[in-house]
């Protein structure tokens, strides 16, 4: 699998994609992520290709946003003006000279990912700046501007493909995903998240399925506080590959915010960087069995930004390229120092956080009292008969 052609998106221009210096948005983990990319030397194999990134065209950012939202977010830009109507201004997405640009950047890396594997100059891709899967077609939030996953799904789409599996393992709900592509049968959008009673949005329930004529389309899996590694990884494998296997996709894109992790400021589900690995190579495999490899991967939420978010995403890295690093692989020195004398922050010295990632198989049979199990069922008496699937056992 080490020789699979693959693109990987990296611009320093990314990280102008910078809300205000209080944001927890901050662009240091892009900065981070790729210096400790270059310490493992994933970004120099032969079959690796480096996209760099323009700026996504009106007519590219309109095939997922009104042209009243552009307009909207070029008036920010331009004007500083806010619109309560739009979502751009707020505490979660203030105003900002680049937003339109910083934006529009990220969606064309996002972009250039599906346009190799539509051109055939990669079959796997990653733009780790990407994942804003809040963006809805006419409104931002939760930090997010111009939906770049949702404008490669809109390409693959136009060039043919018949149906696309967007898997978002981010600890928030992807719903401006999930609402671009609601009523759209040819794309299957799986959201696993801390539900929506305890977390922004406040939306994900099991009973958000689809619209009419793309019903079981729309896939929730809402977990409570306190999930942990081996509760997530039992839900993931109770539901995606089953519905993967069902849906029959010919590409995965998927969506890895590591802010589910026990460390980070904004979410409760105690994950650890084990998992986040773990995640990345099962939703590698489902690729691998199901879409002949070809996936795409962006990044997201994450704001433990020195200690999580660039092991995270130096792992999701090693396993496109086909390079999966070891959990007990030292974080190179190098990289320590750099980060504790510009930032003054002690970061770990392992890649990963020596868990423990056993998890009891969905054929071990369903336990009622168990909250994580509860909310598996859910989904699954939601979308599974839809499907041919029993949701009992299957």
């Amino acid at each position: 699998m080490g020789e699979l052609p693959v693109a990987l998106v990296w611009d320093e221009a990314l990280l102008e994609y910078r809300f205000n210096s209080d944001h927890p948005m901050d662009p240091v983990r892009l900065d981070l992520t790729a210096r400790l990319c270059r310490e493992f030397g994933l970004f120099d194999g032969a079959h690796v290709q480096r996209l760099e990134t323009g700026i996504a065209s009106d007519a590219v950012l309109g095939t997922v946003h009104s042209g009243d939202y552009i307009s909207a977010v070029k008036n920010a830009a331009e004007r500083g003006h806010a619109s309560e109507d739009h979502g751009l201004g707020t505490e979660d997405t203030p105003v900002f000279s680049e937003i339109h640009l910083g934006a529009a950047r990220i969606v064309d890396g996002t972009r250039q990912c599906a346009q190799a594997l539509v051109e055939g100059t990669a079959v796997r891709a990653l733009n780790f700046a990407g994942g804003m899967h809040h963006a809805a077609r006419s409104r931002a939030g939760g930090f997010c501007v111009y939906n770049d996953s949702a404008v490669a799904i809109a390409l693959l789409l136009e060039q043919g493909t018949r149906r696309v599996v967007y898997i978002d393992v981010d600890a928030h709900h992807g719903d401006g995903t999930q609402d671009i592509f609601y009523d759209d049968p040819r794309v299957m959008t799986i959201s696993i998240h801390q539900t929506g009673v305890a977390l922004y949005p406040g939306t994900g329930f099991p009973n958000e399925t689809g619209g009419p004529g793309a019903e079981g389309s729309a896939v929730n899996i809402a977990l409570p506080e306190n999930t942990g590694d081996a509760g997530w990884l039992r839900a993931f494998h109770a539901v995606v590959p089953q519905l993967v296997a069902a849906f029959e996709p010919e590409v995965i894109v998927s969506q890895h915010g590591c802010d589910s992790h026990r460390d980070d400021p904004l979410s409760d589900l105690l994950l650890s960087v084990d998992a986040h690995r773990q995640s990345a190579l099962d939703i590698a495999h489902l690729a691998d069995e199901h879409c002949e490899g070809r996936w795409i991967a962006t990044g997201g939420g994450g704001y433990a930004v020195h200690t999580v978010v660039p092991r995270s995403w130096t792992h999701l890295t090693g396993v496109i390229v086909g390079a999966p690093l070891s959990l007990k692989t030292p974080v190179p020195g190098a990289w320590r120092d750099y980060v504790r004398e510009r930032h003054q922050v002690l970061t770990p010295e392992t890649m990963g956080d020596d868990a423990e990632l056993w998890w009891r198989s969905w054929e071990l049979g369903y336990d009622p009292s168990d909250a994580v199990d509860r909310a598996v069922m859910q989904t699954r008496r939601e979308i599974f008969p839809l499907y041919g699937l029993d949701p009992w056992f299957d």
